[in-house]
């Protein structure tokens, strides 16, 4: 078997078998195919495509390039939960402690913001103490005494994922839904839940721009779950403006408190309890999401969302008692609002300027070593369809002295994520739609 016959027979519109893939993986992670070879087969599965086996198996082989993960000894059906990427998308933050407090346990491993969007374990980072860089033993035991735990990726998880991402990202070849879907599964799979709901983020401040391109993406992700054993369930949710009001790490960990506490945003809130209500029911634990999300709501209610939070953060080094005082999270010395220009309805927000103007402040990164701001960020004042006066605050402006001479930019990307019209505007859903392995086909 050659590398540049299997390029041929992809150019050529030609199927993979299992042993193709694992031919063409095994031998990309060994460094016995270069990467120019690799770069020209992923540019003919770009033209040409993947077929549904094709890429599961391309996702399996990927999963098992490097160490996996095995929940088996915990007993019952361990959850995962997954977005693509979004602006204020602090959703883990609420959902890891909601579905733990009902008895399904969570494990999770997450990875660190890049550009716009932000990571969840910078945001846990934000919690004074709370350590994300956790052995194996230390997380099993963390889940089978506390049902919840969400640590930093390892390096070793699906390897041959990473280095062909980042051949893909300089050579035109990010855009393929096979190539997708097979990145993002092939870490849930190597992560070894059981049941996988995907979050799949669709609007401007989404990789995914289109409804369409959404729904592809998300049917090929529950087709490879279903075709790999797992249970898995895709919501497609909107990222035309930021999730809540908070973009930036200890911001968003307050606000991901409110909705614990029973408050919150009413977007976040609802996605949360849509998203858990997906895991609770995809793990057995109710009849039907409708039920699911009965037990939810009782959980935030009765304040055992909120304790189940506290006693997370406590089994992973963090001060728990942000929970009850969340000024003990850092803040920025630096405050400035952002007015409106004129009186109207705010007819749009940009998401994605939204999270640059945060990076800029440092709330994000634009290389992936450089460092994060906890405290820095910005929180809207207002939402898509609310009134605003000429002169009234349309968003704060979080940072410290640090980033000083980006801050007149970040004001300046801020004021232009706004549109102001006359009239009103039609409200916009938080959730699409739901696929799940019944219609991924």
């Amino acid at each position: 078997m050659r590398a540049v016959d299997l390029i041929r027979k992809k150019r050529d519109g030609g199927e993979h078998t299992r042993e193709e893939i694992d031919f063409l993986i095994k031998g990309y992670v060994r460094g016995d195919i270069p990467d120019y070879q690799m770069a020209a087969w992923a540019m003919a599965v770009v033209w040409r495509g993947m077929t549904p086996a094709e890429t599961a198996h391309l996702a399996l082989a990927m999963a098992h390039s490097g160490e996996t993960a095995d929940w088996s000894a915990l007993g019952g059906t361990v959850v995962d939960k997954h977005s693509t990427g979004g602006v204020g998308d602090k959703t883990t933050l609420v959902v890891a402690p909601l579905v733990a407090s009902v008895g399904v346990p969570v494990a999770k491993m997450s990875g660190r913001g890049l550009g716009h969007t932000g990571g969840t374990i910078d945001k846990l980072e934000s919690i004074p103490g709370f350590r994300t860089e956790i052995g194996r033993d230390e997380l099993l035991s963390i889940v089978r005494r506390h049902g919840v735990a969400v640590v930093a990726q390892s390096g070793d998880l699906a390897p041959a994922d990473k280095k062909l991402y980042a051949l893909r990202d300089v050579t035109a070849t990010v855009e393929s839904i096979p190539l997708i879907a097979a990145s993002v599964m092939s870490k849930k799979i190597a992560a070894g839940a059981q049941a996988i709901v995907l979050d799949v983020k669709v609007g401007s401040g989404a990789f995914m721009k289109t409804l369409s391109e959404a729904e592809a993406l998300a049917r090929a992700m529950v087709r490879i779950g279903a075709d790999v054993g797992r249970k898995t369930a895709a919501v497609l949710t909107s990222m035309d403006q930021p999730l809540g009001y908070a973009v930036g790490n200890a911001l968003e960990v307050r606000e991901a408190i409110d909705v614990l506490r029973g408050g919150g945003p009413a977007d976040l809130r609802e996605l949360c309890l849509r998203l858990g209500a997906q895991m609770v029911a995809l793990a057995g634990a109710a009849d039907d999401p409708d039920a699911a999300r009965r037990l939810l709501e009782a959980a935030l209610a009765d304040g055992r969302a909120l304790a189940k939070f506290r006693e997370w953060v406590a089994a992973q080094g963090g001060d728990a008692a942000v929970a009850d005082d969340p000024a003990r999270l850092p803040s920025a010395s630096c405050v400035r609002t952002v007015a409106a220009p004129r009186s109207g309805v705010v007819s749009a927000i940009d998401a994605e300027a939204v999270g640059r103007a945060a990076m800029l402040l440092g709330a994000g990164r634009e290389t992936k070593d450089a460092p994060v701001d906890a405290a820095a960020g910005v929180v809207l004042r207002r939402k898509r369809g609310d009134a605003v006066r000429a002169g009234e605050t349309l968003a704060e402006l979080h940072w410290n002295a640090t980033f000083d001479a980006r801050a007149a930019e970040a004001e300046r990307i801020v004021a232009g994520a706004f549109r102001i019209g006359d009239g009103p505007v039609e409200p916009e859903p938080v959730v699409y739609c739901i696929i799940d392995g019944s219609d991924s086909g």
